[in-house]
């Protein structure tokens, strides 16, 4: 006689048993507020909210595409050709230009004058830059004590920013004169003679320096003015009561306050200073040999008096990466060390 075996899975005791973890967890997650995975609801956005998304990204792209065509096509594209341009060899003539490979680039570097050309650069571009920052801040807290005629000054600080550059360069001819310049007159009052400023190797660099720091002081001036009246007042009040006055409030709190303000100027007067080109054309093309020539100088005299277009794309191309470098340094010194927070 055969004796049925009951299997496990048949046993109504067993499979309640093996239902109970289960019923627990679900208990368990019914209690927790959590919905399981499978039977969560699927959230689909409606057509309504489609079509609005679709709307909006469609108006950003109208919105933006003006600009991001003018950035590409007259910024981005122009730097990519001029770097492509850089390893070939062609003088405007030749139908094609000749491929040479970093020929250019060896010849730039092994030049006898680069080296000073590149010193010229660091040299004009630091003391214009530090030292309209420097005057910039100081005019600027000036004005900012309110006084007399005030707006007549910021009309008169502002007004250099305003003029071209060549106007600007012919204006500093004439005060540069040795014969009847405002230097001339400036010198005979300590009993000496005016230097040639322009003609000679030891000051057409500085002649330049002068007049393009001074063109620029007035938009610093301005910005530094108009950012010191928004400082909030309650800390100086609480600083003055704590017995700080005169350069220590100056240098502990207003140039704090102002650093955003002051990475801002040097950041674009770095990039302005390096690609300066108007006062020098006027004022010393250069010259003498080439004691005030700077890289951007150096692009537009190979270019269009040598006609070697190779060496010029060389020329702005290095001009371009050390630009790069110095803009990423700032950036990441400013994350540091410039405060935000007003």
């Amino acid at each position: 006689m055969t004796v049925p075996v009951r299997t496990h899975g048949s046993d109504p005791a067993v499979r309640a048993g093996a239902a109970a973890p289960s019923a627990q967890a679900a208990a368990g997650s019914a209690q927790s507020g959590a919905t399981p995975a499978a039977q969560r609801p699927v959230r689909r956005r409606s057509p309504q909210r489609r079509r609005r998304a679709r709307r909006d990204a469609l108006l950003f792209g109208a919105l933006i595409a003006p600009n991001l065509i003018a950035i590409i096509v007259f910024s981005y594209y122009p730097a990519l050709y001029n770097i492509g341009l850089s390893f070939f060899d062609w003088d405007f003539v030749e139908p094609v230009p000749e491929w040479v490979g970093l020929e250019n680039y060896a010849s730039l570097f092994t030049s006898a004058s680069f080296g000073q050309v590149l010193m010229n650069t660091l040299i004009f571009t630091g003391v214009s830059v530090v030292g309209s920052l420097a005057l910039g801040l100081l005019l600027g807290s000036l004005l900012a004590t309110k006084v007399p005629l005030t707006g007549f000054a910021q009309t008169m600080a502002f007004a250099p920013h305003m003029l071209p550059g060549a106007a600007v360069g012919i204006l500093w001819l004439f005060m540069f004169d040795p014969n009847y310049g405002l230097s001339r007159w400036a010198f005979s009052l300590f009993g000496a003679d005016s230097p040639a400023w322009t003609t000679t190797s030891d000051w057409s660099l500085w002649s330049i320096t002068i007049a393009y720091t001074w063109q620029r002081l007035g938009f610093v001036t301005v910005i530094c003015y108009t950012a010191i009246l928004d400082l909030p007042k309650d800390l100086y009040e609480a600083a003055a009561l704590d017995g700080a006055h005169g350069w220590k409030l100056f240098r502990h709190l207003t140039l704090p306050l102002l650093s955003p303000i002051t990475f801002f100027l040097a950041i674009t007067g770095i990039i302005s200073a390096a690609q300066a080109f108007d006062i020098i054309s006027i004022m010393t093309s250069g010259g003498p040999g080439t004691s005030s020539s700077t890289l951007s100088w150096m692009v537009y005299e190979e270019a269009f008096q040598k006609f070697d277009i190779g060496s010029a794309s060389a020329a702005a191309t290095v001009l371009l990466a050390i630009l790069l470098v110095i803009t990423y340094v700032q950036v990441r010194y400013g994350e540091k060390k410039v405060n935000y927070e007003s």
